[in-house]
Order: structure tokens, then sequence, then C-alpha cells
């Protein structure tokens, strides 16, 4: 499984770290070797909203290199929902298998035609940009409709860690990952 990691300019950190910190654990005590990353980026690096620097792995690959990509949100969603050249770049994902976003991340998914046709959430303050981008708007901590993810707020980042790695890898991994992070309020998929 290798996932990407899709940052821009004044992401919020905890949307990006909450789930990188998820992903990343399964390296740790060798939970899970098969899965990889890299962060990518339009650009060499990227500042979140207060100027936090983050080197990229990757500057703008084709994202259909990826079995999944991973998309957080901040107050720079305003800016490359309209930025032509970013949007035709996450257009290069429309075949991944897994589109994940959390917070207002889900409304570059949406700028680039990735939700059309799929319920989606986004931050509870944002819902109603998101109206225009999907089918329905779904006010929820984590909506998947088939291969679209979407969380809500900031802090869903970890939960749908978590969330995606039932999906992958099952709940006897999840367990161990939740108890390597201290994390004890995620519920199982039913």
């Amino acid at each position: 499984m290798n996932i990407g990691f899709i940052l821009y300019d004044e992401i919020t950190a905890l949307d990006f770290f909450g789930f990188y910190n998820v992903i990343t654990a399964l390296k740790e005590d060798q939970i899970c070797e098969d899965v990889n990353w890299k962060v990518c980026a339009f650009n060499e690096s990227i500042k979140d909203e207060f100027g936090l620097k983050i080197t990229v792995d990757k500057v703008k690959p084709d994202l259909s290199q990826f079995d999944a990509i991973f998309i957080p949100g901040g107050s720079g969603t305003r800016k490359y929902a309209k930025d032509k050249g970013f949007i035709s770049w996450l257009r290069t994902a429309e075949e991944v298998p897994y589109k994940i976003s959390v917070c207002t991340g889900s409304i570059l998914l949406g700028a680039a035609g990735l939700l059309q046709g799929k319920k989606a959430t986004t931050h509870p303050h944002y819902l109603n940009w998101l109206v225009p981008l999907c089918e329905e708007v779904v006010e929820e901590r984590i909506v998947r409709d088939g291969d679209v993810i979407t969380g809500g707020g900031v802090s869903t980042s970890i939960d749908l860690g978590l969330y995606f790695l039932q999906l992958i890898k099952g709940e006897e991994v999840v367990r161990k990952v939740q108890n390597y992070i201290d994390y004890p309020y995620y519920p199982s998929i039913k």
C-alpha cells in the first residue's frame, strides 16, 4: 500500500499530523511493514497556517501511482480550490482506490471533481461550501462513499486514520496502533 500525503500552504497541522501519525505508527514495533508513504506538494516545502515549514518528498508527482491519497484541510483550501494548476494535479488521482480527506480538504477533492455523485462531509462550519461539489452533504464524523472517505473537523483526523487502517488491515492492527498512540476513543467499524 502506497499512500500520498497531499500538502499545500496553510494546511491545519493537526489535520495532517493526526492521520499521518496513525499511518506512520505502522512502522513502530513492526506492526505492519507493507505500507509506505510520500509527502507530496506543488512545491519543495509548505508552511502550515502558523508558519511551520514542512519539506516534501515529491513535488507534483503523478498521483495515480498511489493506492491512497490523503488531503488535510486548512485555510489554504480557499486559495487552492481556485488554483487551476493545483486542481489539475489533484485530478491525476481520479483512479486512486482510496481518496481521503479531513476537514476542508474535501473541498479540494470536490473542486477537482472527485466528489461527483458522492456523499461527503467536512468541518461542520463549512458544510455549505461542500453543497455544490458533491451529491449529498452528510453531517457525520466519517463518511465513506465508494472510493472516497471524508472526515469532519480537525480532530477527526485521528479517527479517520484508524478507520482507514481498519479497512485495509483489520481490527487487530487498529488495536495495536491505538495502543501505541495511547488513543482510547476509536469505535470499530460495524
